[in-house]
């Protein structure tokens, strides 16, 4: 906590107002002023005249919004664009709506949905890293509190005539925040949610999870999360609609899944039993020819070459491919069951008749395929252990093979999985340099707003999401929220292209950066820089002490490939020694944007894993490993 003494004095009573109006403005609140009263006031009430402001309501028929996000779910996963995985809930929303095949997120959680309910840059709004003790910093762009002043679609929605609802994953309260004792401004209910049933974490066991209701954590039932939160949804929605019908409502429908632990009832993932034996390279080869079926990929794409990390699959042990093969079973039936509680929702907005008056937005993922279950996938929570190698990991999983996907397990599928599910992109979440960790799915379902289904190819970001949605309300961003002086939104509202497919994206310029990999978009070029360690190599480094070298990083050191995105989507040809005049020019913008937005000083895996940031009370001689594992709780 900051020190005031040198700001305040607390000896008179006499400044007990500016006491509180300093200490407001220390803490980032901002006082509100009272509403001017427009009636008259005499001596009695015959000399009087009342005045009542009238409430805020949204005009007749405004339509409802929902906003459903999934996390870790690579572009090739679901059948909705080519994936092998059955999704036909959102294949029904994507064929009676639009596709957007050139949408962005931030590389992982916590960036993408802060800039989703903000509409502006993460690091902008203090959320370069995450709101976790262990990966946050205290500069401006990384201290993981949203500032009052940029305002969630939440609170603009609620002020704007609706109500609003929140279930599922938040993933951006500050851990300092996380308990019955709040504070509560950073919860969801302090950030215009008028009820929220889900976690404030990035991960939780999906039987046992750290449930909160509204501010008070509350006890979880046994039953699956994603049942749990849809459950709610709905109660929410049916509450509401019986005490004001026609009242429109704003939902934010974000289940844990398919973030780890995978963990799904037998029932979704025995009817993928064998389907994939064949392996992870055909499932590439078999998804990159049904995405250019459907038109969600250029024609002439070419398939990446299988990541050096990856094994070849004729070239894996029985053993080895029987136990690859369940992990993609309980990972696929994961995905099958989340599409099939949505499909829930979706019935029901269709029998109170209120689904042809909802604006549907669906992200098929906050980032791209995970990378976090190592090349063995995994069955424990930890899988950083001094000592470990792959080999005893390997049959640690062979052993409890018959446990995967359980409420009993942690279960996180390999990395060839995550590769293979990306399709048609390289690497994978948290390379915000790459396209497979920013590039996913986006479809927008809207039968009042949209004349033709189709594809859209427009590019677009997360911080678009807000815009577009105000666009198609009518709704203006205000200028305050409570009397709090607004931001400038960042994103770029998308709304021309709902029935243009030839529309010109407003979006031209997009920094990114997760953790040292790093990019920057410029109208349709892009010049981008892998960092070193990674999250895999700093793994390494941690369970090897021989590797210890590897926790060394030097920014300088990074090469930064330069593409056309136009012509080569998924960055198969570097053009950096071709165009070095081009590369120079984004590597300024880079700098420009960053400074712009917060962003620095850079933070990478080497600073977090070596404990170098946020050394707060309670955490120390504890281990990075130990805080990762209590944060994803």
């Amino acid at each position: 906590m900051k020190d005031y003494k040198n700001s305040i004095s607390i000896k008179s009573p006499k400044k007990g107002l500016l006491i509180t109006a300093v200490l407001l403005a220390q803490f980032g609140f901002a006082q509100t002023k009272p509403e001017e009263f427009k009636g008259v006031i005499g001596k009695t009430l015959a000399d009087s005249k009342e005045y009542w402001p009238e409430p805020f309501t949204a005009p007749k028929g405004a339509p409802n919004v929902v906003w459903i996000i999934l996390d870790d779910v690579g572009y090739g996963a679901s059948s909705a664009f080519g994936g092998l995985i059955e999704t036909p809930v959102l294949e029904s929303l994507a064929n009676n709506g639009l596709r957007y095949t050139n949408f962005h997120t931030t590389a992982i959680c916590a960036p993408t949905r802060s800039a989703l309910l903000t509409g502006s840059n993460s690091h902008k709004v203090h959320v370069g890293g995450f709101s976790h003790t262990i990966m946050s910093a205290g500069f401006p762009g990384w201290d993981g509190r949203l500032p009052s002043k940029n305002g969630t679609v939440a609170e603009i929605l609620r002020d704007k005539g609706y109500n609003t609802f929140g279930v599922g994953k938040y993933g951006i309260t500050p851990d300092e925040d996380a308990t019955d004792a709040g504070p509560f401004d950073r919860w969801p209910t302090g950030k215009g949610f008028e009820h929220f049933f889900g976690f404030l974490g990035s991960a939780t066991d999906q039987y046992k999870p750290d449930l909160i209701e509204d501010q008070a954590h509350v006890t979880p039932d046994g039953r699956h999360l994603s049942e749990q939160i849809t459950d709610k949804a709905i109660s929410y929605i049916a509450r509401q609609q019986k005490a004001a019908p026609g009242k429109p409502f704003f939902l934010y429908y974000s289940p844990a899944a398919v973030h780890a632990p995978h963990q799904v009832a037998q029932k979704w993932s025995d009817p993928y039993k064998g389907k994939f034996d064949d392996g992870w390279d055909a499932y590439r080869e078999k998804t990159i020819a049904n995405q250019k079926k459907l038109g969600v990929i250029p024609s002439n794409a070419v398939l990446p070459e299988r990541n050096p990390l990856i094994a070849d699959w004729k070239k894996l042990t029985p053993d080895q491919k029987k136990v690859y093969s369940k992990f993609m079973e309980v990972y696929a039936g994961y995905l099958t069951y989340t599409d099939y509680e949505i499909g829930r929702l979706v019935n029901y907005l269709k029998e109170i008749n209120q689904l042809e008056n909802t604006v549907v937005f669906v992200m098929i993922g906050d980032n791209g395929a995970s990378k976090e279950g190592t090349l063995q996938g995994a069955v424990n929570r930890q899988t950083y252990v001094v000592g470990e190698t792959d080999e005893t990991v390997f049959q640690n999983n062979l052993k409890r093979i018959g446990e995967i996907g359980t409420p009993e397990t942690y279960t996180n599928y390999p990395l060839g999985w995550a590769q293979a599910t990306n399709v048609p992109f390289k690497d994978w979440k948290q390379d915000a340099n790459s396209e497979g960790g920013t590039h996913n799915p986006l479809i927008v379902y809207y039968p009042k707003g949209i004349k033709t289904p189709g594809i859209r190819t427009q590019y677009s970001h997360v911080i678009d999401i807000l815009p577009t949605t105000l666009d198609i309300l009518g709704v203006k961003a205000p200028e305050s929220i409570r009397e709090i002086k607004q931001d400038t939104i960042q994103g770029y509202s998308f709304y021309n292209s709902l029935n243009d497919a030839k529309a010109i994206s407003n979006h031209k310029v997009q920094h990114y950066y997760i953790f040292g990999a790093r990019a920057i978009y410029s109208d349709g070029w892009k010049a981008a820089a892998a960092h070193h360690p990674n999250s895999i190599e700093a793994k390494e480094a941690l369970s090897d002490p021989k590797k210890a070298g590897l926790l060394k990083a030097d920014f300088d050191k990074d090469v930064w490939e330069l593409y056309n995105i136009n012509e080569d989507f998924n960055e198969q040809k570097d053009l950096a020694k071709k165009y070095p005049e081009k590369l120079a020019e984004l590597k300024k913008l880079f700098d420009e944007q960053a400074k712009k937005n917060n962003l620095y000083p850079l933070i990478d895996w080497s600073d977090v894993y070596q404990r170098k940031i946020h050394k707060t009370p309670g955490t120390e001689g504890k281990s990075a490993q130990e805080l990762l594992t209590k944060t994803n709780k």
